[in-house]
C-alpha cells in the first residue's frame, strides 16, 4: 500500500529539526573541538612548511568529503587569496588501485597499500570515520606511523579505536551519522581556510 506524503507542515517541522540538530551540533563543536582543530592545522602547517603533503582517507560518504578537502587544498578555497596548488591527494578516487587492491590484497589492506606507495616521512594522512572503528583506516594509519608521517582523524561518536591510532583527534560530539558527517565537512573548510589564511594571506 503506497504512503501518503506527509503534509505540509510536517515537512516543514521535519526540515527544521534537521537544521536545529545539525545547527547544535556545531555548536557543540564550537565548545568542545577548538583546541584539537588548532593542533591539526598546526600540524598541517607544519608538514607543508617542510615540503611534505596531505594524504586523506575515508569509506563512503567519507570518502567523498576526502575528495572534496582535497580539492579545497589543491585549487583553493578563497578566491581573494592567490596562492600556488597545496599537495592533496584522496586515496579513495582511483577506482583501478580501489578495485585491484579490493580483489588482489583485500579491502582492508587498500589504504594502507596507497599510503606505502605515495607517502614519506613528513606527510600528513587525513583519515575520516564517523564510527573510527573501520579496518582499513586503522591500517592506513599503522602504515603511516611506520613511514614517519603525522596522522589526523576527522572522527564522530566516541572516536573508536582510530581514537588511540592518531596524533590529533577530532572527535564530532554526536551519535548520528548525518551530523557527524556535517561536522566533519565543517571542519574541513576550517583547516583549508586557516591554511590558506596562515600560509599565503
Amino acid at each position: 500500500m503506497a504512503h501518503l506524503p506527509l503534509t505540509i507542515l510536517a515537512r516543514q517541522a521535519y526540515i527544521e529539526d534537521e537544521l536545529k540538530a545539525s545547527a547544535e551540533t556545531k555548536k557543540k563543536i564550537a565548545e568542545t573541538c577548538t583546541d584539537v582543530i588548532v593542533k591539526a592545522v598546526d600540524l598541517l602547517i607544519r608538514t607543508l612548511n617542510g615540503g611534505g603533503k596531505i594524504l586523506l582517507c575515508g569509506n563512503g560518504g567519507s570518502a567523498a568529503d576526502a575528495q572534496h578537502l582535497a580539492a579545497e587544498l589543491v585549487i583553493r578555497m578563497d578566491p581573494s587569496i592567490k596562492r600556488p596548488g597545496i599537495p592533496a591527494v584522496a586515496l579513495s578516487t582511483d577506482t583501478s588501485v580501489l578495485t585491484a587492491g579490493a580483489n588482489d590484497i583485500g579491502y582492508d589492506n587498500v589504504f594502507a597499500r596507497s599510503v606505502e606507495a605515495l607517502g614519506r616521512k613528513g606527510d600528513a594522512l587525513i583519515v575520516i570515520s564517523t564510527s573510527g572503528n573501520s579496518e582499513n583506516i586503522n591500517r592506513a594509519l599503522a602504515q603511516a606511523r611506520s613511514a614517519g608521517m603525522a596522522t589526523i582523524g576527522l572522527l564522530g561518536k566516541d572516536g573508536g579505536t582510530t581514537r588511540g591510532l592518531v596524533d590529533v583527534a577530532i572527535v564530532v560530539p554526536s551519535y548520528s551519522t548525518q551530523r557527524i558527517q556535517e561536522g566533519h565537512i565543517t571542519i574541513g573548510h576550517i583547516l583549508c581556510g586557516m591554511i590558506e589564511r596562515e600560509m599565503y594571506s
